[in-house]
């Protein structure tokens, strides 16, 4: 094995692996390894221009007294018979004589450390199972590897990031979770942990990642080499901030971003969304966004307006502005066999093609192809169309669909990219689906970009990525696992977040069950970095399916508007609109914040609270900014609610009134229409008029 400095990286060489470890940031280092003769040169999230700090390398030799470095097994096995120690800031890397690295911060602690099972590395460890820590493995047949990074487990470590996953628990700890996209899942994998540093897997590959009791396990099923990125930082906010540094900042969010946004399942005509909207502001309602959702266009991969329903998209879109509202309208990367695009898409490979079997991807209202939002031509081409067709008529917001993307089946080893075959990168699709919308903007001037995408991967927060939980169930089991989604999102770096309010699958409108349920996600909603009403509303088949020149038609589904549930629902939701209304400036101040250091909008509570050990054990409670903590109600027919409330100040319920010291669970009312607030020490927002 040899060691040694180029480029301002130590580069271990050991046979036909070369590994590069770099400052990267402060408090930072990036880690890539390969077998080939040379590195792969995709950067993948890891694109911002970081300060590159010099590279501070320490050698010395071994210390032969160790008992672990003594008699024949260190005279057989070991490499270089030097330890070398390098800085940067507040983490330190640590190689063995081996080549095996450890992780500490500048007191001196270790954070994480590799895991070696293998007599051939001398180490504490040393036992003969033949497990490396980093292992590239050829796949027969193909000029790719399958990857495995395997770092050791500690007992008190808590876990927190990694997207959005479908489940009950916060922390991650002992979750082995799947790193792919699907409908309502989204792998950002980066984790923040409660040692003290945060890991980012710098990979798009389709793997896995495991947070066992025994080891931590980082996998890619196919892949050309490792690449990681770890920093350390005194507080969870420190160590996002130099994340976010590495993999990009969220812009300044649009004003309109920032209040309530109507939307349900499909409104099916221009008539329909100007009624709504009319009928909105007539009862004097704050509305700042409309959903016209999918299925208004001629055909899937046309990107255009039905002119039967939608005749005149240029007066409606004025209308809705002079009503202070904006129009977002629905892209799906679907691209019909039918449509009049498809052709010519198909032959300058702008669609994401198979490896065997038939092209097609999904076959729901038609049988269709994805276009490949890898690729920047095609890139280019889906903006082109929707500039003509959408952004013309005065168009700034859209909302990018089926962003995973939602194949039928998830069959990730048929499918091939510009960037490659779908199992190495199908992770950054939604990066490029984002990124083609936010580069035709920014060209035609526009300052204020935001797109509502079902699906975001490391580094989509820089293109003004909204994301939102997908096509989840209405129940209150849903509601709290959506909790635990949002926050991990905002953790792993994505700070626009929201859910469709009520939940999207299921939901009878007179149901009063279900109506409980949409007051409650309602109140919670009012308090996420996105306030928006969504769901399917079944039954939604209230009438017979049409076809229209062959292309079938959607029902409007079930009524979706504030006053839909009932006049007592109708006065607790008209009651959140102005409470939202009122938070506006607090929330403008949240969003600035995201902006310039990456914090998180909505974040567990040890991110402002680490100190306080019990807060790292909260899951059902969180923090909406600096000064807000929200209890969401998420019981059918809950009256009270038991809170925590943070050491090292003292807390207001919004709702009474009554002060309560921190460091204390309390158990606090909570009535249909209230939903728990409690305020900061000093701060006071009027809430509960």
């Amino acid at each position: 094995m040899r060691v040694y400095e180029e480029n301002n990286r130590l580069v271990i060489a050991d046979g036909t692996l070369t590994l590069w470890l770099e400052p990267w940031g402060e408090n930072s280092f990036r880690v890539r390894m390969t077998k080939e003769a040379q590195m792969d040169a995709h950067d993948w999230a890891l694109t911002e221009e970081v300060k590159m700090c010099p590279l501070q390398v320490e050698c010395k030799e071994v210390d032969t007294t160790d008992p672990w470095y003594k008699g024949e097994e260190f005279a057989k096995y070991h490499q270089t018979g030097k330890v070398y120690t390098v800085k940067n800031g507040k983490i330190t890397a640590v190689i063995s004589p081996e080549g095996w690295i450890s992780y500490y911060n500048q007191k001196g602690e270790l954070l994480t450390e590799e895991y070696w099972r293998n007599r051939n590395r001398i180490n504490r460890y040393c036992v003969p199972l033949r497990i490396d820590a980093r292992e590239l493995k050829p796949i027969p047949g193909s000029t790719d590897y399958e990857l495995t990074m395997r770092f050791e487990a500690f007992d008190d470590e808590k876990i927190f990031g990694m997207g959005q996953y479908q489940e009950k628990n916060l922390n991650k700890k002992g979750a082995m979770l799947e790193l792919a996209h699907r409908n309502s899942q989204a792998s950002v994998p980066f984790m923040v942990s409660s040692r003290g540093y945060g890991f980012f897997w710098n990979n798009p590959a389709i793997g896995t990642a495991v947070f066992g009791a025994n080891k931590t396990e980082w996998y890619a099923k196919s892949t050309k080499k490792l690449d990681y990125f770890i920093t350390a930082g005194d507080t969870p906010f420190e160590i996002e901030e130099q994340y976010s540094a590495a993999t990009g900042r969220t812009p300044m969010m649009p004003e309109y971003g920032m209040g309530y946004w109507q939307c349900k399942l499909r409104y099916r005509n221009q008539d329909e969304i100007l009624a709504v909207a009319r009928e909105h502001k007539k009862r004097g309602l704050p509305m700042d966004a409309i959903v016209i959702d999918f299925f208004h266009w001629t055909m899937q991969g046309e990107f255009k307006f039905e002119p039967r329903d939608w005749p005149d998209p240029k007066a409606m879109v004025d209308e809705l502005k002079s009503m202070g509202i904006e129009t977002v309208v629905s892209v799906w990367p679907t691209v019909d066999e039918r449509s009049e695009n498809y052709g010519e898409m198909n032959d300058r490979g702008y669609l994401v093609t198979p490896d065997r079997g038939l092209s097609y991807h999904m076959s729901w209202m038609g049988n269709t192809v994805f276009y490949d939002a890898t690729n920047p031509g095609a890139q280019k081409f889906v903006w082109e169309k929707c500039k003509e067709n959408y952004y013309k008529n005065g168009i700034r917001c859209f909302w990018l669909d089926e962003a995973e993307p939602e194949y039928g089946p998830y069959d990730f080893d048929n499918y091939r990219y510009y960037e490659g075959p779908a199992l190495q990168c199908s992770n950054v699709y939604p990066v490029g689906y984002a990124k083609g919308f936010y580069d035709g903007l920014k060209a035609e001037g526009e300052k204020e970009i935001m797109s509502l995408v079902r699906c975001a991967w490391a580094g989509s927060q820089k293109y003004g990525v909204l994301t939102w939980s997908g096509d989840v169930y209405s129940s209150f089991r849903s509601m709290r696992e959506q909790l635990q989604a949002g926050l991990n999102m905002c953790v792993a770096g994505i700070p626009w977040w929201t859910s469709d309010i009520g939940g999207f699958l299921g939901g009878d409108i007179k149901d009063p069950a279900f109506k409980e349920l949409l007051v409650r996600w309602f109140a919670w909603g009012a308090f996420c970095p996105v306030f928006r009403m969504h769901g399917e509303r079944s039954p939604w088949y209230e009438r017979e399916q049409e076809f229209i020149d062959g292309v079938r038609q959607l029902t409007s589904g079930q009524d979706n508007e504030v006053w839909s549930f009932g006049e007592d629902n109708y006065e607790i939701l008209k009651k959140y609109l102005f409470i939202r209304e009122r938070l506006r400036l607090y929330i403008r101040s949240c969003m600035e914040q995201a902006s310039k250091t990456g914090a998180p909008v909505m974040r567990p509570l040890f991110f402002d609270f680490a100190e306080d050990k019990e807060s790292w054990n909260v899951e059902d409670a969180y923090m909406f900014g600096p000064d807000l903590l929200v209890a969401p109600v998420m019981e059918a027919g809950a009256t009270e609610r038991r809170v925590y409330l943070p050491a090292g100040t003292k807390w207001t319920d919004a709702y009474t009134k009554k002060v309560y010291e921190g460091g204390n669970y309390v158990t606090v009312p909570a009535p249909i229409d209230v939903i728990p607030v409690f305020m900061r020490e000093g701060i006071s927002y009027p809430i509960y008029e």
